[in-house]
């Protein structure tokens, strides 16, 4: 375990603010501080003080390398799978840092906390000991190893090593390490749920067809930013080999502090659904959140909100009433095709603004670069593809920020 000096104690509470590159680099000013730790446990600070807010409140926590503290989930994450289950007992089987752990830990009586690391496992006991979580026993094991030995427990959760050998992330179920698919059968037998932590870069669909007893899957953004992918696998009496069509998937997206966006869904419903498609721009324009993107329920979008989408492949929304969209909403104000005297009128005043392409043959800085405009600014303007294969320029402004 990491033993800190009174004077590196007290250094740390006084720079926990500072620049820690030059800190560093100030090494030599600071003879009797362990710099190198000092500035480890700063950084880590920082990082809790916008990922994992109340652990950052706590003076005595100490943090991890830097690698561990980049792939922790953030509170706002954690709380949310724990929100996923309860019980009496539980296991996660890839504890790491244990932010996961703690606060999924907190909805049972009893928590096993498993980790091959023992720095990591000595870490998490001083913690948990600061936090005041006293219903957890320490198991410096392998996940794989402790699974097969273990009791049957009301939840497993489980967050692969999305890294390769050359520390590359990977994407692929069964890339990740241990192999989820592998496993599948033993998860079951001895977790009553499963809870699965996976890249938010993973192919949904190749997901369902590789597991078979998939109940729902999570999808969850903070701040328009997809950020995880968290699969709730339930023993089924048989694998289902239809689940892809029938496991529920649930857009869960969090922005700032308001109330978070939901979106439920199975592709049974959106293969069902008819959709609506445009040649015209209405009077606001709409743009799924990032989950939502993420899980692509593009004909239940239309349906359910009464909107219709501008192309196939467009990924945009409009209506002549506002909504309650589960993404961001804007008043149009204009709208330009690419002729030059009408793009003329279009830019004319205009100094800066934010440019979204949407299924648009060029990227943001080969547009901004040919409408001379300047990033940032309270107009949006969207370049796209009608469903007539026209390409336009739609101006706007955020619904919040827009005054009638």
């Amino acid at each position: 375990m990491i033993e800190l000096s009174p004077k590196t104690v007290k250094f740390i509470s006084e720079h926990r603010n500072d620049d820690i590159r030059v800190l560093a680099l100030k090494a030599k000013n600071y003879p009797d501080i362990d710099i190198n730790e000092a500035v480890k446990q700063i950084s880590g600070r920082q990082i809790a003080e916008k990922k994992i807010p109340s652990w950052a409140e706590q003076e005595n926590i100490i943090y991890p390398k830097h690698l561990s503290m980049e792939q922790c989930s953030s509170e706002i994450t954690a709380q949310y799978k724990a929100s996923l289950v309860s019980g009496e007992t539980f296991a996660d089987l890839t504890a790491g840092f244990g932010v996961d752990f703690y606060f999924i830990s907190r909805q049972f009586n009893h928590a096993y906390y498993v980790e091959r690391q023992e720095e990591l496992c000595e870490i998490a006991k001083h913690n948990f000991k600061v936090l005041g979580a006293n219903h957890i026993e320490f198991c410096n094991t392998d996940g794989v190893d402790f699974l097969d030995h273990m009791n049957t427990v009301d939840c497993i959760f489980i967050d692969p090593a999305r890294r390769d050998s050359n520390g590359g992330k990977t994407v692929a179920i069964s890339d990740c390490e241990p192999d989820i698919c592998k496993l599948e059968k033993r998860l079951i037998e001895k977790g009553r749920t499963v809870l699965i932590k996976l890249s938010p870069m993973l192919d949904i669909h190749n997901a369902l067809k590789e597991l078979t007893h998939i109940n729902d899957i999570h999808i969850v953004s903070v701040n328009n930013e997809c950020k995880e992918l968290v699969i709730r696998m339930t023993k089924h009496s048989e694998p289902d080999n239809n689940i892809a069509d029938k496991a529920e998937i649930c857009c869960k997206q969090f922005v700032n502090n308001a109330i978070p966006q939901e979106f439920r869904f199975t592709y049974s419903e959106e293969k069902n659904t008819e959709i609506r498609y445009t040649d015209t721009i209405g009077e606001y324009l709409y743009e799924p959140g990032a989950a939502i993107l993420k899980a692509g329920p593009f004909k239940l979008l239309s349906a359910r909100y009464g909107v219709d989408k501008l192309h196939p492949n467009s990924h945009l929304y409009t209506s002549n009433e506002v909504v309650d969209f589960p993404g961001r909403r804007f008043k149009v104000i204009e709208v330009s095709t690419f002729g030059k005297k009408e793009l003329k009128a279009f830019l004319k005043d205009l100094e800066k603004a934010n440019i979204t392409i949407r299924n648009f043959p060029c990227s943001v800085d080969e547009l901004r670069k040919k409408l001379k405009l300047k990033e940032g600014g309270d107009t949006y303007i969207f370049a796209t593809t009608l469903n007539n294969s026209n390409k336009v320029l739609i101006k706007c402004r955020s619904v919040k920020s827009f005054i009638p």
